[in-house]
């Protein structure tokens, strides 16, 4: 029987999508020989990053934005790590990979462009002429501080700066984004000292709270395992630690190499353990990382086809979504428990809103703090355990080269039997 037009632009269309996203088996081993081509992937993205804060670019960047997104869907879900203990290294880059592609729909399908506060075309603040001829230094880019200009031209930096940008202090899109007060000094050097010493803590408390988690037989290995035992706490500690550390080593990186300003840099989280309602957690607490990832690729649409409330529940679904796909790169198939989850936040949200005008009371209080662990600590529980049971707690994040628990546990093991059946 001839197959219809339907059925052939069905096969055709799913040939084309798994010549991208191959099944799991398919994927190409990372190797160094084939590290340059991922790494070019990204060079189409630097671009439309260039052309997002240039005036008149709009049909470049639709015309660009294809290319940039199937090359970052091969970036994140062609190429693999092979070595079992680097396949969280997988979850890494696909989770890379849907965030560049979100702030990519984001560059291309906004018309005017890429602006900063204040600004009413890409480096032309408003109730100002762009200025043109010989001092048009800026390239049609807004000038950064006095000694970043030093170090980089304005268009590099400026590029370079919405490329990296995840809360977005100085810029129009990221208005309403809640930033924690600083709690560092904010001269140079003092603040360079006391992020070193928050990387180094969190560093030891994420080491620790790794090694904890990988001493449960069948938890901490790369095949998987369920994390119902009696001592859960590791893992949500061990999250937030490392949050903190690889923000602190960027900071670190980005004020001490790279001149950035210390006010650039807030604590990328504000007290979650405080936060007294679930709106209260996801809006303020919670880092602000992927806001602006969310609201991309699931708030605005949701807004478009219902609304505020529409908003709201598609924010959180894309949430589900973002973390759910990113883990299939592991090679264990989906487990929606994850999706539901994180999409069964809106749904709670509303509640809480109900619950104020039945009540004419917030969420709040000791009661308050009390359904945050809750949900957090209780109903998040599948939430955990379907990821460890995918393999993530058996991810090397530190590599026991370098992990001080870990060598020091080995000495034990050595000269004194610690550890030893």
């Amino acid at each position: 029987m001839k197959p219809t037009v339907y059925q052939e632009i069905s096969v055709g269309a799913m040939r084309a999508f798994r010549a991208i996203v191959p099944e799991p088996h398919n994927r190409i081993p990372l190797t160094w020989n084939n590290a340059p081509t991922l790494l070019a992937s990204f060079l189409p993205f630097v671009f439309l990053a260039y052309l997002a804060r240039r005036p008149g670019t709009y049909q470049m960047r639709l015309l660009l934005l294809p290319t940039v997104i199937v090359a970052n869907l091969t970036t994140g879900f062609r190429y693999m790590f092979t070595i079992p203990e680097l396949n969280v290294y997988n979850w890494g880059m696909a989770l890379l990979s849907e965030v560049v592609i979100a702030k990519a729909l984001e560059y291309a399908l906004t018309k005017e462009g890429m602006l900063k506060v204040g600004e009413r075309q890409p480096g032309q603040l408003k109730g100002k002429e762009p200025v043109k001829g010989s001092d048009a230094s800026t390239n049609g880019h807004a000038e950064p501080d006095a000694l970043e200009a030093r170090l980089f031209p304005p268009w590099l930096y400026d590029s370079f700066e919405l490329i990296h940008t995840m809360r977005g202090l100085r810029w129009k899109f990221a208005q309403g984004t809640h930033i924690p007060t600083p709690t560092r000094p904010q001269e140079r050097r003092a603040f360079l000292r006391a992020t070193l010493m928050s990387f180094l803590t969190n560093f030891l408390l994420l080491d620790l709270f790794e090694s904890i988690v990988k001493i449960f037989p069948g938890v901490g290995v790369p095949s998987g395992g369920t994390i119902f035992y009696a001592a859960l706490a590791p893992v949500p500690r061990a999250l937030l630690a490392g949050f903190r550390m690889v923000y602190d080593l960027i900071t670190l990186v980005a004020v001490g190499a790279l001149a950035s300003a210390p006010a650039s840099w807030p604590p990328v989280m504000d007290r979650p353990w405080h936060a007294s309602s679930m709106h209260t957690l996801w809006a303020h607490s919670w880092h602000q990382l992927l806001r602006n990832t969310f609201l991309v690729l699931g708030g605005y649409p949701g807004r478009w086809l219902a609304g505020d409330l529409g908003m709201l529940l598609g924010t959180f679904v894309a949430s589900g979504l973002y973390h759910e796909c990113s883990m299939y790169t592991m090679g264990r198939g989906f487990d929606h428990t994850v999706t539901l989850f994180f999409a069964a936040q809106g749904p709670l949200l509303i509640g809480e809103r109900l619950w104020r005008k039945l009540t004419g009371r917030r969420v709040g209080g000791l009661f308050g703090r009390l359904w945050v662990y809750f949900v957090m600590f209780i109903a998040a529980q599948p939430l955990v355990d379907s990821w460890h049971k995918r393999g993530l707690g058996g991810g090397m994040v530190i590599m026991p080269v370098i992990s001080p628990v870990r060598i020091t546990l080995g000495v034990l093991q050595k000269y004194w039997g610690v550890g030893r059946p």
